[in-house]
């Protein structure tokens, strides 16, 4: 079973005492459901178009995973924290099998 990941892109970001706060906390709300980051707080580099602001990627063992921790109690306890102080997008997605190659994709697409 690939792994899943929650991916936000945050911009506008105000650091204060509630940023401060949430991460702080975070770390503990993805423990119980096996989630650690994999990108977060890394310099980025623009290759092509424009890129305002930041990525985070958060590995999960699975969907059901990463769904549960989203919606865990301790994570909803801190998410204003984030969602007060930053603007965001946050998508969860599946990840490919390891043995996954590009022509991959038409079998999903009616070509």
């Amino acid at each position: 079973m690939p792994k899943s990941y929650a991916i936000g892109h945050l911009q506008n970001v105000q650091v204060g005492a509630d940023i401060i706060e949430y991460l702080n906390r975070i770390d503990d709300t993805m423990e119980p459901f096996g989630g650690r980051f994999l990108v977060h707080g890394m310099p980025h580099q623009v290759v092509e178009g424009e890129w305002p602001g930041d990525v985070i990627i958060i590995e999960f063992p699975d969907r059901a995973s990463v769904e549960a921790w989203y919606r865990s109690d301790a994570y909803q306890a801190i998410l204003p924290l984030r969602t007060d102080n930053a603007d965001g997008r946050v998508i969860f997605i599946d990840g490919n099998d390891e043995d996954h190659r590009g022509p991959d994709v038409f079998e999903d697409l009616a070509v």
